[in-house]
């Protein structure tokens, strides 16, 4: 099986080939960095605007890398949620044309799911599996039951990682996206030269919370306001160390939670832009192996933003028959296990 996945929800419009022999045909990626760069951030309107301009190129390039037809692949897999309406209205669109002219089945696909399933296509997993899933918009554990099932174990009340990264990168003055920009200067800091606070260290669940860590954060670079290279390094380095530690402490919680469902079962991923972080990914292989589990975590490059897991997606659930329906609209915002997939 020949799966087309399309990714356009944020900032990327990416499109793969993937088959069921957990193969990469092609790939082919427009990253719109450059522009949201002068804004810090991502501003939405532009994001759709590039999306439309670049969809159909990236849709050409990886079918015309594959040397194949839209004729001769099994289906067709898209973002639908969650995400930037105008972005995903481009691939749902697109995806379903194809679909379409082709005849050929459509899936609208989670977002959290294709980043969720993506250890299975790097590591082949089997089901159950404890998932961190850290992001520019989520930040979650999961038991990762089968497509479409989980169980969520905990989740971020506030921030997602990702964004407490980029938010504390504003502050420093650093480019977008934070996070690379903050794990690079860290490396020239002092990781222990600020106390910063733990939000919800010490409580009996593993939910996130990162809004009082960047409050801390700006009042301290308003204190120490104009702020040297050393100073950024420093407060860089050490809210990339009191990161870990939530993150370590929040994973023990986890794995705790997860054990009581499947007692037998003692593998985790992480996966989602932040856990390309090398400092983050050394602390969860510490919490890890304090509890024998074994931690698979994809390449950086399959953490982020791509066709590829939109495409493995698809074929997980094409697999056990399921399909949209081109009733199926864009989701801005979209639960894991809620709206699932027609058979």
């Amino acid at each position: 099986m020949i799966v087309l996945g399309i990714e356009t929800s944020c900032d990327e419009t990416a499109a793969a080939l993937v088959n069921t022999n957990y193969e990469i045909l092609s790939e082919c990626i427009y990253s719109q960095v450059k522009i949201h760069k002068e804004y810090l951030g991502v501003v939405p309107e532009l994001a759709a605007r590039s999306h439309v301009d670049h969809c159909d190129k990236v849709i050409y390039e990886v079918l015309k890398k594959a040397n194949l037809s839209v004729f001769e692949i099994d289906a067709i897999a898209a973002t639908a949620g969650p995400g930037l309406i105008g972005g995903l209205l481009v691939g749902l669109t697109a995806a379903k044309a194809i679909s379409c002219v082709a005849n050929k089945p459509f899936l609208g696909i989670n977002h959290l799911d294709g980043h969720a399933l993506m250890p299975r296509f790097t590591h082949k997993l089997d089901f159950p599996y404890l998932s961190l899933l850290i992001s520019g918009g989520h930040s979650m554990f999961l038991s990762v039951e089968g497509p479409g099932k989980y169980v969520v174990l905990g989740q971020s009340i506030d921030d997602a990682l990702g964004e407490a990264f980029d938010k504390t990168g504003r502050l420093l003055g650093l480019g977008y996206p934070g996070g690379p920009e903050i794990e690079k200067i860290s490396q020239n800091g002092t990781e222990n030269k600020f106390q910063f606070p733990q939000p919800l260290k010490g409580r009996n669940n593993c939910d996130f919370s990162f809004s009082g860590l960047k409050t801390s954060v700006r009042q301290l670079a308003e204190s120490l306001s104009p702020l040297s290279d050393k100073d950024k390094s420093d407060i860089a380095a050490s809210f990339q160390q009191t990161i870990c530690k939530i993150i370590e402490e929040r994973t023990q919680k986890a794995i705790s939670m997860f054990l009581k469902l499947h007692p037998d079962s003692k593998v985790m991923s992480a996966s989602g832009g932040v856990a390309s972080n090398v400092e983050i990914k050394s602390a969860l292989q510490k919490v890890a192996k304090k509890n024998d589990f074994e931690l698979y975590v994809p390449s950086p490059k399959l953490c982020t933003d791509n066709g590829i897991m939109i495409a493995w997606a698809g074929i997980e659930h094409r697999r056990i028959g399921y399909k949209s329906d081109y009733s199926f609209d864009a989701l801005a915002r979209w639960p894991l296990g809620e709206k699932t997939y027609e058979i």
